[in-house]
């Protein structure tokens, strides 16, 4: 069934042989099924017509596209359907019966309520593996809630950790979105993996706070049994010390990071000239240094303070000790590692080229498919073509979708 977007070749990519059908809008599940397209999945990404995926209005920041839109939607084929009109949904149902997955992130029970639950769907097609991607799962008081990315958040006490003693503070990216999207990613992976050994296809579930509460382990179990609630600390580490941001002579700072007690030796005699302080026992280990932080951070300015940024940066890489510089998008986006390391490729959209990075995962030997973000409905009428009911034609498959009232 494979045939990509674009006619682009794709057989050396993992997964050229799976299809996709997408019943996704925002940001999470598209997050899950983009990866799946960039190694070499054909995504079927199924719109509202004159609509779309609400995540194309959210801004108009990307040559006027939107960019969380761009971000995740890379590579995939977008056909516009009325899911109430009897001949788009007998195309979903043609689709679907040649689909290895289906994904779909609606709203609390909408999918049921169009007949594409997962136990109706695998009653149909036994090897499809189907994914269901809701806010807060599929039971329990809060499971009609709507859930988005920042109120998850909030619910999963993500953002009590956030900001500095002053006030809580957004982290800079979606992470209840893109935590649910990777366990999306990752759980359909393994059930193809199984699929592969037992012909059968499976039905998997994945709850934004689920996923988000998986990565609160760390301050769930430090506050649960360390005695005492946790508090934000801004920019610095809750539980390290030293790791955070340090003032140089020049106005610059610099964030360092010690881990154990052989760099902290390191950092006290090789880059701040103060072997005493190795020993001394407010800092003698790593909770005692946390506990006197403010103490140790003043020391530390000090030695910095006749040297700038880069000249600190040299001393500690000297030394062997990590850090950084902070920088802005724009630094990140020249950062020079990135260049040696030929990260950029170019794709296409509506809006023109646009430039963006390889995924994370390198399979050696083949570099993943980095396709056009489409437009809306822009392969529409080559599915119809390509789905024609038996004994039909494109042309009454279209023309029995022309009743095309607002999907459920």
């Amino acid at each position: 069934m494979n045939c990509p977007a674009g006619g682009v070749e794709l057989q050396l990519l993992p997964l050229h042989d799976i299809t996709v059908v997408a019943l996704e809008q925002a940001v999470a599940a598209p997050f899950a099924t983009r990866q799946l397209a960039d190694l070499g999945a054909r995504v079927i990404k199924v719109e509202r017509p004159g609509r779309g995926d609400f995540a194309r209005d959210y801004d108009r920041r990307t040559k006027g596209l939107s960019a969380y839109f761009v971000w995740v939607n890379r590579g995939k084929e977008s056909v516009a359907l009325d899911l109430k009109a009897e001949g788009d949904r007998a195309l979903l149902d043609r689709l679907l019966a040649r689909a290895d997955v289906f994904v779909q992130n609606l709203a609390p029970g909408a999918a049921g309520r169009l007949g594409l639950g997962s136990d109706a769907l695998r009653a149909r097609h036994p090897r499809l593996i189907t994914c269901d991607l809701s806010g807060y799962g599929a039971e329990g008081p809060y499971r009609d809630k709507k859930a988005y990315d920042l109120l998850v958040q909030c619910e999963a006490g993500l953002v009590s950790l956030t900001g500095d003693a002053g006030a809580p503070a957004r982290p800079g990216i979606s992470i209840a979105d893109i935590a649910g999207g990777m366990y999306t990613y990752t759980g359909i992976l393994t059930a193809l993996y199984e699929r592969e050994r037992t012909g059968e296809g499976t039905a998997l579930s994945v709850s934004l706070f689920d996923a988000l509460a998986e990565w609160m382990g760390q301050p769930y179990f430090a506050e649960a049994y360390g005695g005492a609630p946790l508090t934000r600390s801004g920019a610095r580490h809750p539980s390290i010390s030293p790791y955070g941001h340090y003032r140089c002579g020049d106005g610059g700072q610099v964030f360092l990071s010690v881990q154990n007690d052989r760099e902290w030796t390191a950092l006290c005699e090789r880059v701040l000239r103060r072997p005493g302080l190795v020993r001394d026992p407010r800092f003698a280990d790593n909770p005692l240094r946390r506990s006197h932080d403010d103490e140790l951070t003043a020391a530390i300015e000090e030695h910095f303070a006749p040297h700038t940024a880069d000249g600190v940066a040299a001393l500690l890489d000297g030394a062997g000790i990590a850090n950084a510089r902070l920088r802005t998008v724009a630094e990140f986006t020249a950062h020079p590692q990135l260049a040696a390391r030929d990260r950029w490729r170019e794709f296409g959209s509506p809006a023109g080229p646009l430039r963006g990075l390889l995924p994370p995962v390198e399979v050696r030997g083949r570099e993943a498919a980095m396709r056009a973000v489409p437009a809306l409905g822009e392969h529409t009428d080559a599915v119809r073509a390509e789905f024609a009911a038996p004994g039909g034609t494109a042309a009454a498959a279209s023309e029995a979708g022309e009743d095309r009232r607002p999907a459920g």
